[in-house]
């Protein structure tokens, strides 16, 4: 074994979306961060191709929500179309609720965008090192660390490693996951695709009706950048090292189109569907596809793990600087694991009400577009997923109960029903956006600290506690009313901007605040 050459406190695996997020996260707390990826760079291949609203809000966070969204479609193209082929009409559209338009909910509006575009924002957005083609070939835990023996792709040297933690964000298939031996459930693998990347005119049959994805009979559509380029993906075909792809993209364009597709790239990938059985397991923690999996349909994977690491981050970092305790970072899978669960499922509904829209479409014998069989059978819980989004309800040891919470209101372990939204100033709920000015939203207040937001910031200060990292706001009456706070109650908002204790009044003791934060963070005072 080669001897450790390096020490960082936190190894982040896998240099994708959720783990440049990490990186980027982990950096703003002061935590000394390594991140490794296997490839040699980022990959040039499009992937995940939207950014929904709450992603967008921990990008705002980050300074970078403005140059995301400059670098992706305008919002018109936040829509799915179907349609027998491209050249004709839809039979079926939705808009995709916070991507189409802003809504109230956010002070954000999501992006269609290709990961391609995004990675090298991400990239960007932190100074602390990425090593590329480096894989992590092995790692041994023990109760003060991880030791990870790294391998450079490029030369063949073997380093050692040592960190205190490591968070792994390396795929569907992760080598850290399975060295875990930790296990999966769910659907499993639900079929082989390709995705083909082309150059070709579709202006006449796309630029005055856009959409994010355009479905067909014969595979999808997707645009790639605003200036142009095209991916077209279906299901595999049983020889695909003789399939001729410019013909398979021409047959989903249409008859008569003569489109002649310039292919330039393809790529084959197994559609996943499952949830790993455990989040964590010592100090190696998963994050991202490690951790869940979920069908394309709807957006939802890469931003169910970038929520995974906006948990995660603030929770590393109070473990690693001293104010909280190791049970903090136990609040992780209790909170992040059933949001998974309701991931999959959505995402797995999703994929068969597209299945069921494309099957809607009877094919005559003389091979003319079908006509549709009655209407489409649409729901918008393809294209509204507010309260999957934006509803989370965490329960765990890191959220003070709330004895005022209506019955219902909050789901233990998940988030709220899944057909209405109606954000809440609840306990474990992310603090619902209020605009403060034209321009500042009640979210804008919140960052790498905890947050205290009353209408009487003056008496609160009493309970100020120089151990944890901790701000108080003021919050206007109006604002105080709607959040169900009277003129000196207070909600204290954790760093990954859900609530963790609400007191509708100020409390008897000036010891509430610390006791609250002592319990949340598993810090001193505590029970």
């Amino acid at each position: 074994m080669p001897e450790i050459s390096d020490e960082v406190d936190v190894l982040v695996v896998g240099g994708g979306p959720v783990g440049l997020t990490a990186r980027a996260l982990l950096e703003r707390w002061g935590v000394r961060v390594l991140l490794v990826e296997k490839h040699g760079g980022l990959p040039p291949f499009p992937r995940s191709r939207l950014v929904n609203m709450r992603s967008m809000e921990i990008f705002r966070r980050l300074g970078l929500a403005a140059e995301i969204t400059r670098v992706g479609f305008a919002p018109e193209f936040g829509r799915v179309r179907f349609r027998d082929t491209l050249r004709d009409s839809d039979f079926a559209t939705a808009t995709m609720v916070g991507i189409h338009g802003g809504i109230a909910e956010s002070p954000e509006i999501g992006v269609v965008t290709s990961q391609d575009r995004l990675e090298p924002i991400l990239l960007g957005a932190g100074e602390t090192p990425a090593r590329f083609g480096v894989e992590l070939t092995d790692l041994i835990a023990d109760d003060d660390g991880v030791t990870a023996v790294l391998t450079d792709l490029r030369g063949g040297g073997r380093s050692q490693l040592r960190a205190r933690y490591v968070l792994a964000a390396d795929g569907a298939n992760s080598t850290v996951r399975q060295r875990l031996g930790i296990g999966t459930n769910g659907p499993g693998a639900l079929g082989r695709f390709t995705t083909v990347v082309f150059d070709a005119e579709l202006r006449d049959w796309s630029a005055a009706q856009p959409a994010g994805v355009y479905f067909t009979r014969h595979g999808s559509f997707a645009p790639l950048y605003p200036e142009g380029g095209w991916a077209w993906f279906g299901r595999t075909p049983e020889d695909p090292a003789t399939a001729d792809w410019a013909a398979l993209v021409s047959r989903a364009v249409g008859p008569g189109s003569e489109v002649k597709p310039e292919v330039l790239r393809v790529q084959h990938w197994v559609m996943n569907a499952f949830v790993a059985d455990r989040f964590a397991r010592g100090r190696i923690l998963l994050a991202g596809d490690a951790a869940h999996a979920v069908p394309v349909n709807g957006g939802l994977g890469m931003n169910a793990g970038l929520a995974d690491v906006h948990n995660l981050c603030w929770k590393l970092a109070g473990v690693l600087h001293g104010w909280a305790g190791p049970g903090l970072l136990e609040t992780y899978e209790p909170e992040r694991l059933p949001a998974a669960h309701q991931t999959l499922r959505q995402a797995v509904a999703n994929a068969r009400l597209a299945i069921r829209v494309q099957t809607s479409r009877r094919e005559p014998d003389d091979g003319t577009p079908g006509a549709p069989e009655g209407e489409p059978p649409w729901t918008t819980q393809f294209s509204d997923q507010r309260s999957l989004l934006l509803g989370v309800t965490y329960n765990s040891a890191a959220v003070l109960p709330d004895g005022s919470a209506p019955p219902g209101a909050a789901l233990p372990g998940g988030s709220a029903p899944a057909t209405a939204f109606v954000p809440a100033a609840i306990p474990g709920q992310r603090l619902p956006h209020l605009w403060l000015t034209p321009e500042r939203s009640t979210l804008d207040t919140l960052g790498d600290w905890f947050t205290l937001l009353t209408p009487d910031p003056e008496r609160w200060e009493r309970c100020r506690i120089p151990h944890w990292p901790l701000r108080i706001e003021p919050l206007a009456i109006e604002h105080a009313a709607h959040y169900g706070l009277g003129l000196q109650g207070a909600l204290l908002v954790r760093p990954d901007d859900h609530i963790g204790a609400r007191w509708h009044d100020y409390p008897p003791s000036d010891s509430a605040l610390r006791d609250a934060l002592a319990v949340l963070t598993d810090g001193p005072g505590g029970p």
